[in-house]
């Protein structure tokens, strides 16, 4: 039998704000809540159950001056094309064209890294990335491993993603460990702190007092790189955009 709920999980309105609303169930939740997908520039509302997607579009409509403050103050993205600028391990790098086909490589220089690649357009920004990403698998996987033997657990499954606006995700039952290859454009210990967060989901799979303890045996205060994420973290999910 058809469900008779006049909404659907996933599925995008155009509300009266001007604005696009994506619906979301996620059977874990236990209220309604919406959030800012910066990079695809739209609402998502998360309902517990597909019955409360009503409510969710409701509260929605009852929040459109909230939402379309925060999307028109989202930052404006930036396209991977040469000349452009992006953050790279906390600094700045110079994105630059080489001609014919090669892959995209780090070129450190003393007035500063540049990364050079060969394509033009969807190519040359494709090339970037996979640069960006191999860069977020070496380092994430090197200090995953750090605190794995810190904390004197076995090896994981890692895989690198690009979510919408998570940076990581920890399976404990599966023992795999899922990370955001834009972080690498965070400083070193943002990143070194990301894995310190998601392995420490292996020993609590919670955000409790002993989960945060466990972070601070592995990385000492964490706050800083939480409100560093917090800041610039929606200028990274901008990048490519």
């Amino acid at each position: 039998m058809k469900s008779s709920a006049p909404y659907r999980t996933g599925q995008r309105l155009q509300l009266e704000g001007g604005f696009a609303l994506r619906l979301r169930v996620n059977p874990r939740a236990r209220r309604i809540s919406l959030r800012i997908d910066g990079r695809a520039g739209e609402a998502v509302a998360v309902a517990p159950s597909e019955r409360r997607l009503a409510d969710a579009v409701a509260f929605a409509r009852s929040r459109a001056d909230w939402i379309v403050e925060r999307l028109a103050a989202r930052p404006a993205g930036t396209a991977l094309a040469p000349g452009a600028t992006i953050p790279f391990r906390g600094v700045t790098v110079r994105l630059e064209a080489s001609g014919g086909a090669g892959a995209a490589r780090l070129i450190p220089g003393p007035e500063g890294d540049r990364i050079v690649s060969g394509g033009e357009g969807e190519a040359f920004a494709r090339r970037v990335v996979n640069l960006l990403r191999r860069a977020a698998r070496e380092a994430l996987a090197a200090r995953t491993e750090v605190h794995l033997r810190a904390l004197d657990l076995p090896p994981v499954v890692l895989t690198i993603n690009d979510p919408a606006s998570r940076w990581g995700s920890c399976s404990p039952v599966a023992r795999s460990i899922r990370y955001s290859w834009r972080v690498i454009m965070a400083p070193p210990e943002v990143l070194d702190y990301l894995a310190a967060h998601e392995v420490a989901h292996l020993v609590h799979a919670n955000h409790s007092s002993a989960y945060w303890a466990v972070v601070h045996d592995l990385v000492g205060d964490h706050r800083p790189f939480r409100t560093w994420l917090r800041q610039h973290g929606p200028g990274l999910h901008a990048v490519g955009r």
